[in-house]
């Protein structure tokens, strides 16, 4: 059994608030879960001491049975000193698509057209 230490949504519409639990990596999001270890409430200001509420303590007995936090839990966890998380990097994730960049291509030869024809 693999045991996901991740997030399930409670709250109400565009209200959202979220208990970190611990669950069985099968099971549904909002559903079953094995332990409530904290809470993550994104409604509050990012400097907040309440905004997430977390028991270290069982953070780390979970971790080391072997629970892998999602990637958000991560961030949580790596903020409160438990666990390095390791920076990301896509460096193409800035650059417009195919389309957008053939487009681009067009526009600048008609630019440049344009330029020239009115010498």
């Amino acid at each position: 059994m693999s045991l996901k230490i991740r997030l399930t949504r409670g709250g109400a519409k565009k209200r959202p608030y979220y208990r970190i639990v611990v669950a069985d990596s099968r099971a549904p999001r909002d559903g079953r879960f094995i332990e409530k270890i904290g809470a993550y409430d994104p409604m509050k200001a990012k400097d907040a001491a309440d905004r997430v509420v977390l028991d270290v303590e069982k953070a780390k007995a979970w971790l080391a049975k072997g629970a892998q936090p999602t990637d958000r839990v991560l961030r949580f966890f790596d903020a409160a000193g438990l666990l390095k998380r390791a920076p990301r990097n896509n460096p193409t994730k800035g650059e417009p698509g195919k389309k957008a960049q053939e487009r681009a291509a067009e526009k600048a030869a008609a630019a440049a057209e344009a330029s020239a024809s009115a010498e």
